[in-house]
């Protein structure tokens, strides 16, 4: 028995002096890694399914197009970076959920995403509350960096207010209010909202009783839905119809528009466009049709921007086709994220913030800044009218959809500091995203 408590004590004694040792040494060796897992997970929620999918593909490819560049040349701080995906379905419950598991679960750094400006409010106020960096993909509602702006958001597209202002300066040109009617069609939630509103204020179309509107439901809206609502614009018979649509909803509202004789008796216009929903259109009915975008594959070469080039090309390389607007938003993202952190030097996301306020930078066109008090990409808009399809059909992906037919600088485009305060004020946030997290 005796032994056996000698024996005991000794294995005891042993382990203390293990312990001891392995305490003086960490104690003596600081931890200089950020974490144990040296690699550097971001979130992307995107819609990889419903009716903006093709909007949400474009995004995943550029993402990850743009992730694997990085890791080639060191990651971010030395961490190679993973990229973590969910399907948003362009649903607000779903983006939440998805949200939720990306950061507590996944413990992504950052957020990104978008294409439905509403799941881009929903992530974007999740992000606030958890305290993550949310950067918008495609997220076109002036209200996303407006009355729902917040600290923790930025968004690298423009806006509606931005698109609305240059698309207006060309049609008033064309179509002036004073002479044509105009009729809206519109998508029934926040980006459609702020998108028909802004378009009516820049072309004096405001008056209701003459320059009437229709709305359709989204993200449900059926076939019978458009069939309704084109039928109704012949009814009206404007001279000009604009579809304040995105996505498969647009083109299938431009299809019954074409099925229906619309195209040859009216002018249409489609205020936020991108190379998907043209392409889900097709050559034939998109010929004439008019619109804006931020970015589109043909911007750097027509204003010959060498790093847009190489993305355009990489890019159609790799995946067989021409990147949109959106892909070329994410890609811009995980650009600038980096570039975020490394200039910080670290991946606090208050540190991060500070380091982005106010930074202009230029990747795949001119110059952009991420404007300090409320975080929106100033940048160029373009305005675009679809080419007819002979040109199209040249191409050799069959996508060289867009003449550039005007353009307006950022500063132009974009809200006023005195404009945003009002439209804080009417929404009763405060005048600076610093106080909304107080």
């Amino acid at each position: 028995m005796r032994n056996q408590i000698s024996t005991i004590s000794r294995v005891s004694l042993t382990l203390l002096i293990l312990l001891f040792s392995v305490s003086r040494s960490s104690a003596s060796t600081p931890d200089t890694t950020l974490s144990i897992d040296t690699t550097l997970r971001i979130g992307l929620n995107y819609p990889k399914t419903g009716p903006y999918s093709v909007q949400g593909a474009d995004q995943f490819r550029a993402a990850s197009l743009a992730v694997e560049e990085i890791n080639r040349t060191g990651g971010i701080l030395g961490r190679k970076v993973e990229l973590i995906s969910r399907d948003s379905q362009s649903r607000v419950a779903t983006t939440y959920r998805n949200v939720r598991e990306l950061i507590d679960e996944e413990k992504v750094a950052m957020v990104f995403g978008g294409s439905a400006s509403d799941t881009a409010i929903a992530a974007s106020d999740l992000c606030r509350r958890k305290g993550v960096l949310f950067f918008g993909t495609l997220t076109y509602s002036t209200a996303t960096t407006g009355a729902e702006g917040n600290r923790y958001t930025f968004r690298e597209c423009y806006n509606s207010w931005m698109g609305a202002k240059a698309l207006a300066a060309y049609l008033n040109r064309l179509y002036p209010a004073k002479t044509h009617r105009y009729f809206y069609i519109t998508s029934d939630y926040t980006w459609g909202h702020t998108t028909e509103e802004s378009l009516r204020i820049f072309t004096g179309t405001e008056e209701r009783k003459t320059h009437k509107r229709i709305t359709t439901p989204f993200p449900d809206a059926r076939d019978q839905d458009f069939r309704k609502a084109i039928a109704f614009a012949k009814l009206i018979n404007p001279d000009v119809l604009v579809l304040v649509l995105f996505g498969k909803d647009m083109s299938t509202a431009i299809r019954q528009a074409t099925i229906q004789g619309l195209k040859t008796k009216m002018h249409i216009v489609v205020p936020n466009l991108t190379l998907g929903m043209a392409e889900s259109g097709g050559p034939k009915v998109m010929e004439g049709i008019i619109g804006t975008l931020p970015w589109t594959w043909q911007v750097p070469y027509r204003y010959n921007y060498p790093r847009g080039k190489t993305f355009v090309e990489t890019f159609a390389q790799r995946f067989n086709r021409y990147p949109s607007t959106s892909g070329a938003s994410a890609y811009t993202i995980v650009y600038q994220y980096r570039d975020a952190v490394e200039r910080a030097g670290s991946l606090q996301t208050p540190e991060v913030i500070r380091a982005l306020e106010g930074h202009s930078y230029q990747l795949l066109k001119d110059k952009q800044s991420w404007r300090s008090f409320d975080h929106q990409s100033v940048q160029t808009v373009y305005t675009v009218r679809c080419k007819p399809q002979t040109e199209v059909l040249k191409d050799k992906f069959k996508l060289d959809f867009f003449e550039i037919v005007d353009s307006m600088p950022g500063e132009q485009a974009v809200r006023t500091r005195s404009e945003w305060n009002a439209a804080r004020v009417t929404a009763g946030k405060p005048l600076s995203l610093e106080k909304l997290d107080l």
